[in-house]
């Protein structure tokens, strides 16, 4: 098979008025409500929805067995009149199935594939294929209805409207300067078993944002040093760090954004803290693969423009 690992990344088509959206569960099972409320919010905007067979189904830690969950994702990036793909939820499976996703021609038809968390693999795969994807809301999110803040900012991402997005600046950490490049990121502890694999999305040279939860200071830390030893860090553009939640002081820090921002002080790119980006209430979607320029200021507010 070709080396896709350096493929630029295409976006694919806007979304029109009439077209389909599959929601799928290629990781951890989902209540009904859940999936259900999103799908009347689609709908509502204008797309049809269809909800792929085992998007409601358990088996132990999962929405299905193996071959389940790759049947439903397969059938949907490979289907015509599918557009777009939103994850139900994240959890945990989606390592399972990228070997054989991998085998599939993503490029021959791209389409839009949403979710954030565990789903961080299949945008791996995605940007892999040389395919843009959305770093966003899933259904637990979306079914607060198309005039919540982040979801009308998903909704334009999939009709080609790719906004620039200004975030409040922290004064405390962040390093002011502006970087353009291709915006590469995810859910750190995800990626970072990834790495050194066909599937490593953590590129030198790019602008990177990072997001986890429920991970000791210690273990992100031990990340960050990975990303420095294997020389990703110090060739970094810029770094944009989201939200670390559910984690607990330790007797070295009592707050993840110190030990980042010690992790990086030996570099001269711009770093923005406390991006709304995670496992949040407030979580803005970006595109995976895209072009960008950070802007990180010492004023109120930064930014993410896009370009190209």
């Amino acid at each position: 098979m070709t080396d896709l690992t350096e493929t630029k990344a295409k976006m694919p088509q806007p979304l029109r008025h009439g077209d389909t959206i599959a929601i799928c569960s290629p990781a951890g099972p989902i209540s009904e409500d859940k999936v259900n409320g999103a799908a009347a919010v689609l709908r509502d905007f204008g797309w049809k929805v269809r909800i792929m067979p085992h998007t409601l189904g358990r088996y132990g830690n999962y929405s299905g067995k193996d071959s389940e969950r790759y049947d439903d994702l397969a059938a949907a990036l490979t289907d015509p009149e599918v557009r777009a793909i939103i994850c139900s939820r994240g959890g945990y499976g989606v390592v399972h199935l990228l070997d054989s996703l991998d085998k599939l021609d993503l490029a021959a038809d791209p389409k839009w594939v949403v979710g954030f968390s565990d789903i961080s693999a299949l945008h791996a795969l995605m940007v892999r294929h040389g395919i843009a994807s959305i770093h966003g809301s899933m259904t637990d999110a979306i079914r607060r209805g198309a005039d919540d803040e982040d979801n009308a900012r998903l909704f334009d991402l999939l009709q080609g409207r790719r906004n620039p997005v200004s975030f409040a600046t922290d004064p405390r950490h962040d390093r002011p300067g502006i970087a353009s490049g291709t915006l590469y990121g995810g859910n750190l502890a995800v990626l970072a078993d990834l790495l050194d694999t066909r599937f490593d999305l953590l590129r030198r040279d790019s602008i990177l944002f990072i997001e986890d939860v429920s991970e000791p200071i210690y273990k992100i830390e031990r990340i960050m040093y990975q990303l420095r030893i294997s020389g990703i860090l110090p060739s970094l553009r810029g770094l944009m760090v989201g939200q670390f939640t559910e984690y607990k002081a330790d007797a070295s820090y009592s707050d993840m954004n110190d030990m980042i921002a010690d992790m990086v002080s030996p570099y001269n790119f711009p770093v923005a803290f406390n991006v709304p980006i995670g496992h949040v209430q407030h979580n803005v979607p970006v595109v995976e693969g895209a072009q960008v320029t950070l802007k990180v200021t010492a004023g109120d507010t930064s930014d993410l423009i896009y370009w190209g």
